[in-house]
């Protein structure tokens, strides 16, 4: 029992952060139909922002939190207003290129900017401490990423359902040209979603690099590629979805690893395993439902 409630914290733990992540997938997914594969790279400017904020401009740790958070979200503005905007109206495939260019694009300016060489990232004394419960051994970055993700979490659904901002992102997922006709800023919406989208992104970086503290340039490729299965999995497109998805993912590699030892080389081919199953069988998600693109 003491080994399942010890993988069952951890597992809660790795499930948050793919949980903020795969909100950003679905989020731009319910409203333009696309799958924004830099998604994992703007996760890795969030924590490189962290990162120099305190080492060269010697901000408080807490201070450099919030502004990453901030330029990682001016950064997926930028991302969509330069990269997406442009295609909005051309052939899919053509924005689909484009996500893809972006993302190699700042997977190679990561390596000319920050070098490819990892840096260990500082971690504060207070994410070192250890909570004992009998034989169940929990740090102090385990609670924290599940409170703060938990957080930001409440906070997005707040937005999306109480604010006219996330009512105007609802009715654009709905039908983005009645929404214009009904005097929806289409523009700023989608450049708001997709701030939001990258801020969640950066906290889950930040808290990405805190809980295994080492980064560099490509070092949200495996977790984008898993919050992009999750948001899958619960339905991509349905921000519930994208949590559950989350949640269910992180718990089952780490139980997976638990239970299992012998297949822990086999952890990135069991989600993908997943997507393969999910694919196959349920292709809307857990709780996503069937929409018809358009071409």
């Amino acid at each position: 029992m003491d080994i399942f409630l010890q993988n069952l914290a951890n597992g809660l733990s790795l499930g948050s952060l793919y949980a903020l992540i795969a909100i950003g997938y679905t989020m731009v997914y319910g409203i333009l139909r696309l799958i924004n594969f830099a998604h994992g790279e703007i996760f890795m400017l969030g924590a490189y922002f962290l990162y120099y904020g305190v080492l060269i401009f010697n901000l408080p740790w807490w201070l450099s939190f919030i502004v990453a958070v901030i330029l990682t979200a001016i950064a997926g503005m930028l991302t969509e207003r330069f990269a997406y905007r442009p295609l909005r109206k051309a052939p899919r495939i053509s924005i689909l290129i484009s996500a893809i260019g972006v993302s190699f694009f700042l997977q190679n300016a990561g390596i000319v900017v920050f070098s490819g060489v990892p840096k260990s990232f500082h971690r504060p004394a207070i994410f070192d401490h250890m909570f004992i419960f009998g034989n169940i051994r929990i740090s102090s970055i385990t609670f924290a990423s599940i409170v703060i993700s938990l957080i930001f979490l409440m906070g997005l659904l707040f937005i999306v359902y109480r604010t006219k901002t996330g009512l105007a992102m609802r009715a654009i997922s709905t039908d983005i040209e009645t929404a214009r006709l009904m005097a929806v800023n289409v523009d700023q919406t989608i450049s708001i979603t997709f701030a939001i989208g990258s801020a969640l992104a950066a906290v889950g970086g930040i808290l990405w690099a805190l809980k295994y503290p080492q980064i560099f340039p490509l070092m949200g490729m495996i977790p984008g590629l898993k919050a992009f299965i999750a948001a899958v999995l619960g339905g991509i497109g349905n921000i519930f979805g994208a949590m559950i998805g989350g949640f269910i993912l992180g718990m089952a590699e780490i139980l997976l690893v638990g239970f299992m030892p012998q297949l822990s080389g086999y952890r990135d081919a069991f989600a993908f395993l997943i997507l393969i199953i999910i694919l196959l069988f349920k292709p809307d998600g857990l709780m996503g439902k069937n929409v018809q693109e358009k071409v």
